[in-house]
């Protein structure tokens, strides 16, 4: 790491990222070449760095891979949680290699180059990681020129005026524009994704889509139940045109307290229909505004496969995949509202569910995609509140 003062780039540098406090990180560029602003952060996850690049939550986030094998399985069309990726790019220790695995069709480098995604490899992402635990999640710009060519003065100028994630809604910019049908169950080896049933006797869900991720609504189908997604933007009306047994709040990127200004007024009519009701993680923070609750924008954030989380009635302790910057603080919930999660990494809320009406919520991600399948059962404990 450098200054900025320090602009010359060494010998064979065809990347770099360049933070607001004026650090200077060279790499070696790949994927597509240009430059984006953005958050940096960092995720801790093994596996699935093309489910990560593609979740919507990431939008307008640098990802730094702590995990030091990226790209070695290469890219597919099944791996995917949105058609497009919404991560702005990612920095990764080693060179992208060629790919070793046998649903690969594409390297990871040609896939970030299709995609309009830059990366930087050869950093140093302990040290990177390191530097954002202690000082927290920082503006920065990622570039990438073959030949090596940068004004670092104009990055580090357009690092510092980036206004940073907090206030800003993105729900909007992630979400679909209308309304459509959820067909498709998980993904098995050997056949692929499933069809979902064409039954009309299924509970029927209408899935609010702030920044949804498939496999959400794979295992919503799975679980039993009918699925019609809807864009952020929809009024009570939009959804209770539908008919729902239920309503489903989806993740998302950007602040919930600026996406709330036109979703919680809706989801609290909703919580008024006394229709069960789930959110993750985005949704999750909106139910708690909706009831009352305040969010706060985290020092680092929660992004990875592997967070600890207590299950407050019986002690029980799940591996969760979480991606998170913003969380709702536990203090703030109002009587009818009670914790059922936290986090043993920092004792943040994580779950939490009302009293007086059937509505859950949690912060992590249960549908496993990438990460651990031990929260699995809420999708099938939303669906057996439907049915009831």
């Amino acid at each position: 790491m450098a200054d900025a003062t320090q602009t010359p780039a060494p010998q064979g540098a065809t990347g770099v990222l360049v933070l607001a406090d004026g650090t200077v990180i060279w790499g070696k560029g790949f994927g597509a070449e240009g430059s984006a602003v953005g958050e940096v952060c960092f995720n801790t996850a093994m596996t699935g760095y093309q489910e990560v690049m593609t979740d919507p939550s990431y939008a307008m986030q640098i990802i730094t891979f702590t995990f030091p094998h990226i790209g070695n399985v290469g890219a597919n069309y099944e791996d995917l949680e949105a058609d497009n990726p919404f991560a702005l790019g990612c920095i990764v220790r080693q060179d992208v290699t060629e790919p070793s695995n046998f649903r690969s069709v594409q390297g990871f480098g040609a896939w970030m180059r299709a995609n309009g995604r830059i990366g930087l490899a050869g950093v140093d992402t302990r040290a990177l990681t390191r530097k954002i635990r202690e000082q927290g999640a920082p503006n920065g710009v990622i570039a990438h020129d073959a030949k090596g060519e940068f004004d670092i003065d104009a990055l580090l100028a357009e690092a510092r005026a980036w206004p940073g994630l907090e206030g800003m809604d993105l729900a909007k910019e992630v979400s679909c524009h209308q309304m459509y049908r959820w067909s498709g169950g998980r993904w098995k080896l050997g056949t692929g994704y499933g069809e979902a049933e064409e039954d009309e006797s299924r509970p029927h869900v209408v899935a609010i889509d702030y920044g949804s991720k498939r496999n959400i609504f794979r295992n919503l189908a799975d679980a039993g139940a009918r699925v019609t997604v809807l864009p952020a933007t929809s009024t009570f009306e939009d959804v209770m045109a539908h008919e729902p047994d239920g309503i489903f709040l989806s993740n998302g990127p950007g602040d919930p307290a600026a996406t709330g200004t036109y979703a919680v007024p809706v989801i609290r009519q909703l919580l008024e229909t006394r229709k069960p009701l789930f959110g993750i993680c985005l949704g999750h923070q909106l139910l708690g505004l909706a009831v009352g609750a305040s969010t706060t924008k985290m020092h680092q954030g929660h992004r990875g496969a592997n967070h600890p989380v207590k299950r407050l009635e019986d002690g029980r302790v799940e591996i969760t995949s979480m991606n998170h910057g913003f969380a709702v603080e536990t203090e703030t919930l109002p009587d009818n509202a009670r914790p059922t999660h936290v986090s043993l990494f920092d004792g943040s809320l994580a779950g939490l569910e009302l009293t007086d009406r059937p509505a859950f919520s949690v912060q992590y991600h249960p549908e496993a995609s990438p990460g651990p399948q031990d929260s699995v059962y809420l999708f099938q404990k939303f669906v057996d509140q439907l049915q009831k």
